[in-house]
């Protein structure tokens, strides 16, 4: 059997349509929100499978692929977030690379040649990449709107992985594969897709409720947000995390989100005129991980968002 395991965002999931337009499969789907990143934990594969995982981190895994290893599993990795350590087995091929301005779905493009570029084109504009989106869509000579589009459909497509459950979202990620897959031009899914048209519509009504909220702690080095339990809420909270660093480049960004469960959710976007930090502050509590540009907590309890406010605004100190 073959086993695809990716994070349900928009790199996951173009990444993983790269890789089945280039080698098709029947493949299990193995995925979740975007937050659900423990995903090997959930394959009961045996000697001869094979796993394929995509954007999520070898170290929130570990113990799983160890397992998996050990049963004669083939495990293929492309990632882009802190990995810890890597296993040393024949079993084993991974593609790590932690840089800023890479993604997954642009590792798997490297990998692919370039084969279904405009979905890696994507995939960066939705993991706020634009430079490197624009600079990977160069050679396919985009008038400014394919562009605007493109960027629009990744953030789409982002935007539908956050969340608490899969009750939050619109789509299940493994759903939205399923109606992405048979399309190998993002334009022609956009413009005949329902699915798409649901998300345009949900993304902008979601917004315009995020924009009327205020910060609650605000400095020159950074802004924090305290958002409701509210499934729009959770909905939004990354998506408009990318939005404030967009709009404020100079300065960081802090969204708590409050989980049904009484906890919070943390995303953390760092001033994107220095893409680093946000991983080192997010690990230093319980759950934290990510990347050096954006990063999360999935549990911070109540009691302590004292010390991450003053973490956060320590690790991006007024200037």
């Amino acid at each position: 059997m073959i086993y695809d395991a990716f994070n349900g965002d928009a790199d996951g999931i173009c990444a993983l349509h790269q890789m089945r337009l280039a080698e098709p499969a029947e493949s299990t789907l193995v995925t979740g929100v975007k937050r659900d990143i423990g995903l090997l934990r959930r394959i009961d594969a045996h000697a001869g499978d094979e796993v394929l995982a995509l954007d999520i981190a070898v170290e929130k895994n570990a113990a799983a692929l160890a397992a998996l290893l050990d049963r004669g599993v083939k495990v293929r990795w492309f990632d882009h977030h802190h990995p810890g350590d890597l296993p040393t087995h024949p079993n084993f091929h991974a593609t790590i690379d932690t840089a800023a301005e890479v993604c997954t779905s642009l590792l798997v493009d490297r990998h692919l040649a370039g084969a279904w570029r405009p979905w890696a084109v994507a995939a960066a504009f939705g993991d706020n990449l634009h430079a490197a989106a624009r600079l990977a869509a160069e050679p396919l000579e985009y008038r400014e709107d394919q562009l605007d589009a493109l960027r629009e459909l990744g953030e789409c497509l982002n935007y539908n992985g956050y969340g608490d459950s899969p009750e939050d979202l619109h789509f299940h990620p493994a759903d939205l594969y399923r109606a992405l897959h048979p399309y190998t031009d993002p334009f022609a899914f956009m413009a005949e897709s329902g699915v798409f048209r649901t998300l345009r519509a949900g993304y902008a009504e979601d917004m315009a409720l995020a924009r009327n909220l205020t910060p609650d702690q605000a400095r020159a080095g950074g802004v924090l947000f305290v958002l409701p339990d509210a499934a729009w809420a959770r909905r939004v909270s990354g998506v408009y995390a990318n939005d404030l660093a967009t709009a404020h480049p100079a300065r960081a960004h802090a969204l708590l989100t409050r989980s049904p469960k009484g906890h919070y959710v943390v995303s953390v976007r760092a001033p994107l005129n220095r893409r680093s930090g946000a991983d080192e502050l997010c690990r230093q509590f319980d759950t934290g991980g990510g990347r050096k540009a954006a990063a999360g907590i999935n549990v911070l309890p109540e009691a302590d968002i004292p010390a991450f406010a003053s973490a956060f605004f320590t690790a991006y100190p007024d200037n």
